[in-house]
């Protein structure tokens, strides 16, 4: 079945849904569904029903909630990966495969070694294609949430966001090269359930001195991820499915 974020609670427990806009386009235009056929439905509180097409009219559809639905689709820890802008369409490709692997939030940012440049008039239309990629890869992968996309047009705009996590970690390549290879476990060792953690990434370049000096000054943690090299677009999900393994399976079956 399809599944659709609505911006509405039900109001008093009322078990009508009333669907406009995009997801009544998508519905109606792309899916073609009739009366009686069942989607998924996500509210804003993150719970999720099954709700069955009532009627079909010219800007609506109407649909009657069938069943409450018991998901757990989220990681326990907030996650939010920020990417220095990498070439062509990897970016794209670190939103829909992260918010697949349970990303939070998106911080794209203008790092000294991007290659990539975007024009300053063109940043809203870049965010919302981001901000879709995103839905649609909730939708898919069955999330309560979906991601945000934000940009930062500098390093040190990026660096204004670090007071608002728990943790701020960065993926350095001069500690992969070290051998560095206990800071990211010691992390998910020490996370409690709720905290957030914002994990920077730098563009194909790396992390610049400059910006190095901007992390240390913040008291960022430094990590290595593993003996190998990793690429910009690749990186991120190293961390993303690191982290599904050991909250999502380890640490749920040894708790």
């Amino acid at each position: 079945m399809q599944r659709y974020f609505v911006t509405n609670e039900l109001e008093n427990d009322h078990d009508t849904i009333f669907i406009t806009g995009e997801n009544f386009h998508h519905i109606t235009r792309v899916m073609r569904m009739k009366e009686a056929d069942q989607v998924f439905i996500v509210f804003p509180s993150k719970k999720t029903c099954v709700a069955t097409i009532t009627a079909i009219n010219d800007e609506e559809v109407v649909l009657n909630l069938v069943k409450w639905l018991e998901e757990n689709t989220e990681l326990p820890i907030e996650i939010t990966i920020a990417s220095g802008l990498p070439k062509g369409d990897k970016l794209e490709l670190i939103i829909q495969k992260s918010t697949e692997l349970g990303a939070h939030k998106f911080i794209p940012y203008k790092a000294e070694r991007s290659v990539a440049k975007w024009d300053d008039k063109k940043v809203i239309k870049k965010i919302e294609r981001l901000q879709k990629i995103a839905q649609e890869a909730a939708e898919q992968s069955h999330r309560t949430v979906i991601p945000e996309v934000q940009y930062a047009a500098s390093f040190k705009e990026l660096m204004l966001n670090h007071v608002h996590y728990d943790y701020v970690i960065a993926a350095y390549e001069e500690s992969a090269r070290e051998g560095e290879d206990s800071a990211l476990p010691s992390l998910f060792q020490t996370m409690k359930k709720g905290q957030s953690v914002l994990c920077i990434f730098g563009p194909e370049g790396g992390i610049s001195e400059k910006e190095l000096i901007l992390l240390q000054d913040a008291n960022t943690t430094l990590v290595g991820l593993g003996p190998r090299i990793l690429r910009t677009e690749t990186a991120p999900l190293y961390v993303l499915s690191a982290a599904s393994f050991y909250f999502d399976l380890f640490k749920n079956k040894n708790s």
